[in-house]
């Protein structure tokens, strides 16, 4: 399927501009799991008048359908060039072109090993985990890996497994430590920094060793780079934190020892907390709470006129009853399908309508379709109640109109539900071109 390519973005001019110039100061950039292009409309919006990110490879795959719809719109937004629609284990890491930032939001799957880590083709993780396609890419591109990573995940990384919380996390820092990295880490909610969705992910910001960003981690104080040094604490500033307040402890170097027993003793314990950092496989960890006094968008900012909304997206008074039903409160009794037991299930009442004075909830992967659900957005505009369009999805993505036109409503509710907010990005993105060692 080709889909046509609807628009132009304001910013394509200037950036082909900057193309000119020399291709010193262009970021090589590579997009992993690419979805319809989140990572690539930020870091193209951060991108300064001497400085700029060039996408030179991207790949996207989705392996449970026959039609590859992300692809396809990334394709149509972006250009066929450079783009790869195959499962990325199959791609040899030779193929993909030297690049100087990689960037790509991965699924949190379950991160073990099986193997030690006496050399680097000793990690033997799960067969089709995609962290460890990205420590493939790292670990096979030696001394011509990316400098910078830019990673993003659901904010449960940080505690998973539920019965060990924090090992799969460990296991990432200790594998990226083993590769030369420094890394950075925050869960941000982007809701609580002016953006129009209420958010929370982990983003990730990776520094090889001898970059900038490396030595800085490495030669400031773990006070200075939560409150001011580091890059996370440039782009969403937070009240300060306290030295009495941060976590400091040392990561095994041995995989299958932190699979096996990381926080055994304590496993119900958060070992990693939503701000943090690791450097020469020591961490540190602490609590934040956001410092924001900018411009902020909310639900009825990105709302459509009511003239434009189709039909279909309004909800009648018969329905209606449907979807005040799943939005409140009940309880009953479930019964587990494997063991037979017996329990009470409840749950509490939520907002209905959604509040227009708030950023939006967290739009969901089952965001479409006309159908009574809990967790789909319903607003109410001038007495009649209605679900959210595809163009209003994406703008609390902060994505440009009608990005994903060309699938279904319910696919392009779909693809918004795997998005992030290309805000988030951009702010990283910025602060990341501002190095000196770029």
């Amino acid at each position: 399927m080709k889909l046509p390519n609807l628009f132009t973005y304001n910013y394509k001019d200037e950036l082909n501009m900057n193309m000119q110039i020399s291709q010193l100061l262009s970021i090589r950039t590579i997009e992993l799991f690419a979805g319809v292009g989140g990572f690539r409309l930020g870091l193209e919006k951060a991108s300064l008048k001497n400085k700029f990110y060039r996408v030179v490879w991207s790949n996207q795959w989705e392996p449970s359908t026959k039609t590859q719809h992300a692809s396809d719109i990334y394709c149509a937004r972006f250009g066929y060039e450079n783009h790869s629609n195959e499962d990325i284990s199959t791609v040899n890491a030779a193929d993909i072109p030297e690049h100087d930032l990689l960037v790509g939001g991965f699924p949190c799957q379950d991160y073990s090993v099986a193997s030690t880590l006496k050399n680097s083709h000793g990690i033997i993780g799960k067969k089709g985990v995609l962290w460890w396609e990205i420590y493939r890419i790292l670990e096979q591109k030696k001394d011509k890996a990316p400098k910078y990573l830019i990673l993003e995940n659901v904010d449960r990384l940080l505690k998973s497994p539920a019965s060990q919380r924090g090992r799969d996390f460990a296991i990432i820092l200790s594998s990226l430590n083993s590769l030369g990295y420094g890394v950075e880490w925050r869960v941000i909610n982007a809701g609580d920094y002016g953006m129009p969705q209420r958010r929370r992910r982990i983003f990730i910001m990776g520094y090889k060793k001898g970059t900038s960003q490396y030595n800085l981690l490495k030669n400031n104080l773990p006070i200075e780079i939560f409150n001011s040094e580091g890059v996370f604490a440039k782009a969403f500033p937070i009240n300060e934190v306290e030295s009495k307040n941060i976590i400091t402890k040392k990561l095994s170097s041995d995989l299958v020892d932190i699979t096996q027993n990381f926080n055994k003793e304590t496993p119900k314990n958060n070992a990693f907390l939503d701000a943090g950092y690791m450097i020469d496989g020591i961490y540190y960890t602490c609590k934040i709470t956001p410092n924001y006094n900018g411009e902020t968008k909310i639900l009825k900012d990105i709302l459509e006129d009511e003239s434009n909304i189709p039909k279909d997206f309004y909800i009648d008074e018969e329905d209606l009853k449907k979807w005040e039903y799943q939005k409140g409160g009940k309880s009953f009794e479930r019964t587990n399908k494997t063991t037979g037991h017996v329990y009470n299930y409840s749950e509490g009442s939520m907002s209905f309508p959604d509040s227009l004075d708030k950023p939006a909830r967290t739009i969901i992967t089952g965001e479409g379709g006309a159908s009574a659900s809990r967790f789909k957005h319903v607003v109410c505009v001038n007495g009649r109640y209605r679900r959210l369009t595809p163009i209003e999805l994406e703008r609390a993505n902060m994505f440009p109109d009608n990005h994903t036109a060309g699938v279904s409503d319910t696919k392009r509710a779909f693809l918004m539900g795997n998005a992030l907010v290309i805000g988030i990005v951009e702010r990283l993105g910025k602060i990341l071109l501002e190095s000196d060692s770029l």
